[in-house]
Protein backbone atom coordinates (compact mmCIF):
# COMPACT_ATOMS: atom_id res chain seq x y z
CA UNK A 1 0.00 0.00 0.00
CA UNK A 2 2.81 2.19 0.53
CA UNK A 3 4.53 1.59 -2.37
CA UNK A 4 1.35 2.37 -4.31
CA UNK A 5 0.69 5.98 -2.00
CA UNK A 6 4.24 6.69 -3.49
CA UNK A 7 4.09 6.20 -6.59
CA UNK A 8 0.70 7.99 -6.79
CA UNK A 9 2.32 10.73 -5.37
CA UNK A 10 5.50 10.87 -7.31
CA UNK A 11 3.13 11.05 -10.47
CA UNK A 12 0.54 13.78 -8.88
CA UNK A 13 4.16 16.13 -8.33
CA UNK A 14 5.08 15.37 -11.85
CA UNK A 15 1.46 16.71 -12.95
CA UNK A 16 1.89 19.64 -11.04
CA UNK A 17 5.35 20.24 -11.90
CA UNK A 18 3.81 20.14 -16.00
CA UNK A 19 1.06 22.43 -15.15
CA UNK A 20 3.80 24.93 -13.23
CA UNK A 21 6.01 24.69 -16.46
CA UNK A 22 2.87 25.39 -18.31
CA UNK A 23 1.61 28.61 -16.16
CA UNK A 24 4.91 30.31 -16.47
CA UNK A 25 5.41 29.62 -19.74
CA UNK A 26 1.68 31.47 -21.03
CA UNK A 27 2.27 34.22 -18.35
CA UNK A 28 6.08 35.04 -20.23
CA UNK A 29 3.77 34.94 -23.32
CA UNK A 30 1.10 36.96 -22.18
CA UNK A 31 4.16 39.60 -21.04
CA UNK A 32 5.68 39.69 -24.58
CA UNK A 33 2.24 39.55 -26.25
CA UNK A 34 1.01 42.82 -24.00
CA UNK A 35 4.61 44.36 -24.34
CA UNK A 36 3.88 44.01 -28.97
CA UNK A 37 0.31 44.81 -28.93
CA UNK A 38 -0.97 46.41 -25.71
CA UNK A 39 -3.34 44.40 -22.71
CA UNK A 40 -6.85 44.64 -24.73
CA UNK A 41 -7.53 41.26 -26.39
CA UNK A 42 -10.00 42.59 -28.95
CA UNK A 43 -7.34 44.78 -30.48
CA UNK A 44 -4.50 41.86 -29.98
CA UNK A 45 -4.85 38.72 -31.76
CA UNK A 46 -1.50 37.41 -29.88
CA UNK A 47 -3.04 38.03 -26.78
CA UNK A 48 -5.74 36.62 -27.59
CA UNK A 49 -4.21 32.95 -28.82
CA UNK A 50 -2.18 33.30 -25.45
CA UNK A 51 -5.22 33.61 -23.97
CA UNK A 52 -7.10 30.46 -25.55
CA UNK A 53 -3.98 28.47 -24.74
CA UNK A 54 -3.99 29.38 -20.69
CA UNK A 55 -7.71 28.03 -21.09
CA UNK A 56 -6.44 25.03 -23.18
CA UNK A 57 -3.82 24.22 -20.10
CA UNK A 58 -6.75 24.96 -17.29
CA UNK A 59 -4.72 28.01 -16.04
CA UNK A 60 -7.59 29.57 -13.73
CA UNK A 61 -8.66 33.25 -15.43
CA UNK A 62 -7.87 35.10 -12.02
CA UNK A 63 -4.25 34.37 -12.63
CA UNK A 64 -4.28 34.86 -16.75
CA UNK A 65 -6.38 38.07 -15.80
CA UNK A 66 -3.09 39.13 -13.12
CA UNK A 67 -0.54 38.16 -15.67
CA UNK A 68 -1.83 40.66 -18.09
CA UNK A 69 -2.38 43.19 -15.41
CA UNK A 70 0.86 43.32 -14.40
CA UNK A 71 2.57 43.62 -17.83
CA UNK A 72 -0.11 46.63 -18.96
CA UNK A 73 1.27 48.46 -15.60
CA UNK A 74 4.88 47.73 -15.82
CA UNK A 75 4.67 45.52 -12.54
CA UNK A 76 6.44 43.31 -14.35
CA UNK A 77 9.99 44.82 -15.83
CA UNK A 78 11.44 41.94 -17.14
CA UNK A 79 11.88 42.28 -20.88
CA UNK A 80 12.26 38.63 -22.31
CA UNK A 81 13.79 37.73 -24.78
CA UNK A 82 12.98 34.70 -27.61
CA UNK A 83 16.11 32.52 -28.58
CA UNK A 84 16.07 29.73 -30.56
CA UNK A 85 19.33 26.97 -29.62
CA UNK A 86 20.19 24.14 -31.68
CA UNK A 87 22.18 20.56 -31.01
CA UNK A 88 22.88 17.29 -31.01
CA UNK A 89 21.90 14.55 -28.50
CA UNK A 90 23.80 11.19 -28.19
CA UNK A 91 23.16 9.01 -31.01
CA UNK A 92 22.80 12.14 -34.11
CA UNK A 93 19.55 13.40 -32.75
CA UNK A 94 18.71 17.16 -33.64
CA UNK A 95 17.91 19.07 -31.16
CA UNK A 96 15.65 22.48 -31.07
CA UNK A 97 15.28 24.51 -27.91
CA UNK A 98 13.03 27.17 -27.62
CA UNK A 99 13.60 29.60 -24.86
CA UNK A 100 12.04 33.13 -23.08
CA UNK A 101 14.77 34.54 -21.45
CA UNK A 102 15.49 37.86 -19.14
CA UNK A 103 19.25 36.68 -19.67
CA UNK A 104 20.89 35.22 -22.76
CA UNK A 105 23.95 34.57 -21.33
CA UNK A 106 22.30 32.76 -18.02
CA UNK A 107 20.84 30.84 -20.44
CA UNK A 108 23.14 29.82 -23.15
CA UNK A 109 25.15 28.80 -19.80
CA UNK A 110 22.23 26.28 -18.93
CA UNK A 111 21.33 24.73 -22.20
CA UNK A 112 25.05 23.99 -23.03
CA UNK A 113 25.29 22.07 -19.40
CA UNK A 114 22.52 20.56 -20.30
CA UNK A 115 23.77 19.09 -22.92
CA UNK A 116 27.49 18.42 -22.12
CA UNK A 117 25.77 16.40 -18.92
CA UNK A 118 23.93 13.98 -21.32
CA UNK A 119 26.59 13.30 -24.19
CA UNK A 120 25.29 15.79 -26.60
CA UNK A 121 26.55 18.98 -27.76
CA UNK A 122 25.16 22.54 -28.03
CA UNK A 123 25.80 23.70 -31.62
CA UNK A 124 26.25 26.93 -33.75
CA UNK A 125 22.92 28.63 -35.32
CA UNK A 126 21.74 27.07 -38.29
CA UNK A 127 23.10 23.69 -37.49
CA UNK A 128 20.23 21.51 -36.98
CA UNK A 129 17.41 24.53 -37.79
CA UNK A 130 16.72 23.49 -41.47
CA UNK A 131 16.29 20.01 -40.42
CA UNK A 132 12.95 21.28 -39.39
CA UNK A 133 9.86 22.66 -40.97
CA UNK A 134 8.57 25.49 -38.66
CA UNK A 135 4.77 25.33 -38.57
CA UNK A 136 1.94 26.50 -37.08
CA UNK A 137 -0.34 24.18 -35.33
CA UNK A 138 -3.94 24.55 -34.48
CA UNK A 139 -5.58 22.15 -31.93
CA UNK A 140 -9.84 23.21 -32.17
CA UNK A 141 -12.60 20.64 -30.45
CA UNK A 142 -14.37 18.12 -33.00
CA UNK A 143 -17.80 19.81 -32.61
CA UNK A 144 -19.80 18.26 -35.64
CA UNK A 145 -17.35 19.43 -38.14
CA UNK A 146 -16.64 17.50 -41.55
CA UNK A 147 -12.84 17.55 -41.85
CA UNK A 148 -13.41 17.76 -46.25
CA UNK A 149 -15.44 21.09 -45.79
CA UNK A 150 -13.16 22.52 -43.32
CA UNK A 151 -10.52 21.74 -45.47
CA UNK A 152 -11.94 23.15 -48.94
CA UNK A 153 -12.81 26.43 -46.19
CA UNK A 154 -9.42 26.82 -44.76
CA UNK A 155 -6.88 25.96 -47.61
CA UNK A 156 -6.53 29.48 -48.90
CA UNK A 157 -5.67 30.05 -45.47
CA UNK A 158 -2.72 28.69 -45.44
CA UNK A 159 -3.43 25.26 -44.41
CA UNK A 160 -1.19 22.54 -45.42
CA UNK A 161 -2.73 19.35 -43.28
CA UNK A 162 -5.76 18.30 -41.48
CA UNK A 163 -6.16 15.68 -39.37
CA UNK A 164 -7.86 14.64 -35.79
CA UNK A 165 -5.46 13.63 -32.74
CA UNK A 166 -5.94 10.80 -30.15
CA UNK A 167 -8.58 12.27 -28.16
CA UNK A 168 -10.82 13.44 -31.63
CA UNK A 169 -9.57 17.25 -31.95
CA UNK A 170 -9.06 18.73 -35.13
CA UNK A 171 -5.19 19.40 -36.18
CA UNK A 172 -4.74 21.98 -38.44
CA UNK A 173 -0.92 22.78 -39.56
CA UNK A 174 0.02 26.03 -41.62
CA UNK A 175 3.39 27.57 -42.44
CA UNK A 176 4.83 29.68 -40.17
CA UNK A 177 4.15 32.67 -42.06
CA UNK A 178 0.64 32.08 -43.36
CA UNK A 179 -0.07 31.68 -39.12
CA UNK A 180 -1.57 34.78 -38.48
CA UNK A 181 -3.97 34.16 -41.33
CA UNK A 182 -4.92 30.76 -40.27
CA UNK A 183 -5.89 32.47 -36.63
CA UNK A 184 -7.81 35.16 -38.19
CA UNK A 185 -9.96 32.68 -40.30
CA UNK A 186 -10.68 30.66 -37.86
CA UNK A 187 -11.47 33.33 -35.57
CA UNK A 188 -13.74 34.64 -38.47
CA UNK A 189 -15.48 31.46 -38.41
CA UNK A 190 -16.27 31.84 -34.99
CA UNK A 191 -13.98 28.64 -34.49
CA UNK A 192 -11.84 29.22 -30.81
CA UNK A 193 -9.08 26.64 -31.06
CA UNK A 194 -8.11 25.02 -27.58
CA UNK A 195 -4.50 25.84 -28.67
CA UNK A 196 -2.26 27.28 -31.03
CA UNK A 197 1.02 27.55 -31.24
CA UNK A 198 4.62 27.33 -33.52
CA UNK A 199 5.98 23.94 -33.34
CA UNK A 200 8.91 22.55 -35.34
CA UNK A 201 8.40 19.44 -36.89
CA UNK A 202 11.42 17.50 -38.48
CA UNK A 203 11.50 16.63 -41.69
CA UNK A 204 13.12 13.00 -41.31
CA UNK A 205 13.62 11.12 -37.95
CA UNK A 206 16.31 8.67 -36.48
CA UNK A 207 15.15 5.38 -35.34
CA UNK A 208 16.72 4.31 -32.02
CA UNK A 209 16.58 1.47 -29.58
CA UNK A 210 14.99 1.39 -26.34
CA UNK A 211 18.37 2.43 -24.33
CA UNK A 212 19.07 4.95 -26.75
CA UNK A 213 16.21 6.69 -26.61
CA UNK A 214 16.23 7.01 -22.74
CA UNK A 215 19.58 8.62 -23.01
CA UNK A 216 18.12 11.27 -25.57
CA UNK A 217 15.13 11.21 -23.05
CA UNK A 218 17.79 11.99 -20.16
CA UNK A 219 18.48 15.51 -22.24
CA UNK A 220 14.95 16.39 -23.25
CA UNK A 221 13.58 16.33 -19.51
CA UNK A 222 16.93 18.16 -18.46
CA UNK A 223 15.91 21.28 -21.08
CA UNK A 224 12.42 20.48 -20.49
CA UNK A 225 12.87 21.35 -16.69
CA UNK A 226 14.84 24.86 -17.22
CA UNK A 227 12.39 27.82 -16.78
CA UNK A 228 13.79 29.51 -19.22
CA UNK A 229 12.92 26.85 -22.00
CA UNK A 230 9.40 26.97 -23.48
CA UNK A 231 9.71 23.71 -26.01
CA UNK A 232 11.89 21.49 -27.21
CA UNK A 233 12.03 19.86 -30.06
CA UNK A 234 13.86 16.78 -32.23
CA UNK A 235 13.66 14.28 -34.62
CA UNK A 236 13.61 11.23 -32.74
CA UNK A 237 11.52 8.87 -34.11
Amino acid sequence: MGRIFEVRKSTMFARWDRMAKQFTRIGKDIAIAVKQGGGDPDNNPALRRCIQNARGVNMPKDRVEAAIKRAVEGKDKTNYEEVAYEGYAPHGVAIMVDTTTDNTTRTVANVRMHFNKTGGSLGNSGSVAFMFNRLGVFKIKNEGLNLEDLELELIDFGLEEIGEDSDGNIILRTTFTEFGNMAKALEEKGITPISSELQRIPLNTVELNEEQAKEVFELIDRLEQDDDVQQVFHNMK
